[in-house]
């Protein structure tokens, strides 16, 4: 048995991912048209995951402005286990929900330690685009990432106030050495 590794999202996982974003679709984490066009047109979906300069999740892009990222894949033994963005710098929009870095284990992988390791994985190639220290925000009750960020030495700054079209978010600073 391998280690896990942060690679590039690749067609060599593709059964294994879609296996995965059917269990993000089933939880409600992704819709169902967002679903259909990674399954229908994965190698395209590929293709934006691997353009830095391009923003993998458009959702927002009408009114919010966009920033490099770059996605990883955390596989093992060839399957996918999680997916890691790291903006390389922060709008208005990711300062208050979204951070530096966002990570998302498969859910019938979750609670293994996959997310600690992601985390902690990424730390080398954050720091290696120039980022001494990465922004990291979550919902205020999600205790898993509380503790793994905590766990890391990352310092609680603050919560943010809920909006209308937003949760309220916890932010932590991380060194990325």
């Amino acid at each position: 048995m391998t280690a896990s590794k942060l690679v590039k999202p690749s067609e060599k996982y593709k059964d294994s991912f879609l296996e995965a974003v059917q269990e993000y679709a089933d939880e409600g984490s992704i819709s169902d048209n967002e679903l259909k066009a990674i399954k229908n047109n994965f190698t395209y979906y590929l293709e934006k995951l691997n353009t830095p300069d391009q923003v993998a999740y458009d959702k927002y892009q009408d009114w919010v402005e966009p920033v490099p990222e770059t996605v990883l894949w955390l596989v093992k033994d060839n399957h996918y286990i999680g997916t890691l963005s790291i903006r390389h710098r922060l709008n208005w929009h990711l300062e208050k929900w979204g951070g530096h870095v966002h990570y998302k284990v498969r859910p019938s992988l979750r609670n293994k330690g996959f997310g600690k390791k992601m985390l902690y994985k990424a730390m080398p190639y954050a720091n290696q685009i120039g980022l001494e220290k990465v922004l990291i925000t979550m919902n205020t009750d999600n205790q898993s990432s509380i503790h793994i960020i905590e766990k890391m030495g990352g310092k609680h700054w603050d919560v943010t106030q809920k909006t209308e079209s937003f949760p309220a978010q916890t932010r932590y600073w991380l060194e990325t050495q």
